[in-house]
């Protein structure tokens, strides 16, 4: 019988489309056959890579696989070894791909042109960056040639290299009326690793300006306001971009006197999406047994689903401490001075000093300049931003009763949140290639710490 208006029956949704992944750098393939082994519905995984040897080594653990098992083979063959530049295979595949990795060694920034414009619409795309001395200030000047953001030498620095990553992510996507949503960024190790939602929408690709923020720091203390770019101004149904309105910080810093430096921009909206993190936990959870990294990987999306994703940048408790000449508060008696003083606090993933809330600096400062009085400090003749700061009687008196809030769940219960690392020199080796000072296969994989006492 002919279909009715009045009938209410939900359709059936149609079946999902294969999954298309592209790994842009494959070296081996490792992570292309796992993709391949590990993950269901998936159509092809192209392991694309410019050396010719990558892609024989491609092939060989593609064959190696596939004789564990038919399924495995069945799996394994969806593995497309492809040679060539990257950037070109991007470009000719226009919104291609459902999932796209990039896991270059050093910058990724050369790549997010093309990136941003082969992945699918909701489509999914993996950054990953190591060269994490230009995202963190020590060479700013180079940091704004390859990501359009000049960083600041700071506490927040790893959580800054994140933000300057997706800032630069969004900006590349602008170009083409796209715009990202990440879903979970982070800093572990080495490096750092951004997961972006990539969508195509003219009005949502206007917001940008609205997104990034330049950040002034105080050179005396730990002090740092944001200001972002643009605004978006809306009566009835009409939205007008503008300017945004600063500067958002007088001449000198009001807390110590000295002067700010300008930084950014800044990605100053959410890095995380909670729910996306607290499914992904809760599906590592019950499915422990597959992840021999379990405690490291449930470590990291512990402390991640903790943070304030509407707070950017944070405060590390042992510097400001430090410009008092002070003995640093308890972590949890301090975060209690915060809540009682009515502020949110919590934890952030990369820095286990760190405190991220949305109490301005000047409360922080008050809760310790109470704390120096109940912990006095030698007094100094010399004038310095922790001299001043203390020479200022506190508006606020802390409250340093202890509250729930200043614990987290998972401290409460008891799970790790920042493991040891697995072995002794954990971290970055040499480029592969690379030719080794003074020669001899001893000293391949060293750091460079071991290659100067070798050498001597």
């Amino acid at each position: 019988e002919p279909e009715t208006g009045d009938d209410e029956t939900p359709r059936e949704k149609p079946p999902l489309k294969p999954v298309r992944i592209l790994e842009g750098m494959a070296a081996s393939g490792l992570r292309a056959i796992r993709y391949a082994r590990e993950l269901d519905d998936v159509g092809c995984v192209v392991a694309n890579d410019l050396d010719p040897t990558a892609i024989a080594s491609i092939a060989r653990n593609v064959d190696f696989n596939a004789a564990h098992s038919a399924e495995a083979a069945d799996r394994v063959h969806k593995v497309v070894p492809s040679a060539g530049d990257v950037r070109m295979l991007m470009m000719q595949h226009e919104k291609m791909f459902d999932a796209v990795d990039l896991d270059p060694y050093g910058t990724p920034s050369t790549l997010l042109d093309g990136a941003v414009q082969t992945v699918a619409d909701g489509g999914l795309l993996l950054v990953t960056a190591t060269d994490m001395a230009v995202l963190c200030g020590n060479n700013g000047e180079v940091c704004w040639t390859k990501y359009g953001a000049y960083p600041h030498r700071a506490k927040y620095c790893h959580e800054q290299a994140v933000r300057i990553l997706l800032g630069s992510i969004d900006a590349a996507a602008g170009k083409y009326k796209r715009h990202i949503v990440p879903v979970m960024s982070v800093s572990v190790d080495f490096y750092i690793r951004c997961f972006v939602r990539v969508y195509t929408s003219a009005q949502q690709a206007k917001l940008a300006p609205t997104k990034v923020s330049y950040v002034y720091q105080c050179v005396g203390c730990d002090t740092f306001e944001c200001q972002p770019v643009g605004k978006a101004v809306t009566k009835g149904n009409s939205t007008k971009f503008r300017a945004g309105s600063g500067p958002v910080v007088p001449r000198e810093c009001p807390n110590c006197g000295w002067h700010y430096n300008m930084g950014g921009p800044f990605w100053t909206e959410p890095i995380h999406d909670v729910e996306w993190v607290d499914a992904i936990k809760k599906q590592v959870e019950e499915n422990k047994a597959m992840y021999p990294g379990y405690d490291k990987i449930h470590a990291l999306l512990t402390t991640v689903s903790e943070e304030l994703v509407d707070v950017p940048l944070h405060y590390d408790i042992h510097s400001m401490s430090h410009c008092l000449r002070v003995t640093p508060p308890p972590m949890a008696l301090f975060r209690s001075a915060v809540i009682n003083a009515g502020y949110r606090v919590s934890p952030a993933h990369c820095n286990p000093l760190a405190v991220k809330t949305d109490a301005p600096a000047k409360v922080l400062w008050d809760i310790l300049r109470c704390w120096v009085k109940e912990h006095p400090v030698k007094p100094i003749q010399e004038k310095t931003p922790g001299v001043v700061i203390l020479s200022k009687e506190p508006e606020l008196v802390a409250n340093w009763t202890r509250v729930h809030g200043a614990f987290t769940k998972a401290q409460r219960e008891g799970v790790t949140r920042f493991p040891s690392n697995p072995e002794e020199n954990w971290g970055p080796k040499m480029r592969a290639g690379r030719p080794v000072p003074g020669g001899g296969l001893e000293k391949q994989g060293m750091t460079k710490k071991q290659r100067t006492e070798a050498s001597k």
